[in-house]
């Protein structure tokens, strides 16, 4: 029993020490990105208040009004998982809609609309 636990014992050890080896290739290093979220309003709505952030890192907008609204730029830190926002909005009659925006380092990664109506609402994330 104990030369069959031995020689697993060996095996686990040697199978760890050789299965890992150190990554050589920097291309693949966690970066920082800047995130920014934007909404627009169509059909006669307005923005009305956000709740953003990157991973833990939360924020809020309120007592929003016009027909846009832009974040301000969020650092987004290397290894971060995800960017989120929900997005309200206030519209004047059925035709109304939301439409909210993750840019990462400039680029549109990710868009959506709310259905028409008066009351806008968007959740939106995008994975880095």
């Amino acid at each position: 029993m104990y030369r069959k636990l031995s020689i697993a014992s060996i095996l686990f050890v040697a199978m760890l020490t050789t299965s890992c080896s150190k990554d050589k290739d920097d291309n693949n290093s966690p970066t920082t990105h800047k995130v920014v979220f934007k909404a627009e309003t169509s059909g006669g709505g307005t923005v009305d208040r956000a709740a953003y952030g990157v991973d833990a890192d939360a924020h809020s907008a309120t007592n929003l009004s016009g027909t846009s609204w832009s974040s301000p730029e969020l650092t987004a830190p290397a290894g971060a998982y995800n960017a989120n926002i929900v997005m309200n909005g206030i519209g004047t009659s059925n035709a109304s809609t939301l439409k909210v925006g993750i840019y990462v380092d400039g680029q549109l990664k990710k868009e959506a609309s709310s259905n028409p109506g008066t009351v806008l609402t968007v959740t939106l994330n995008y994975k880095f």
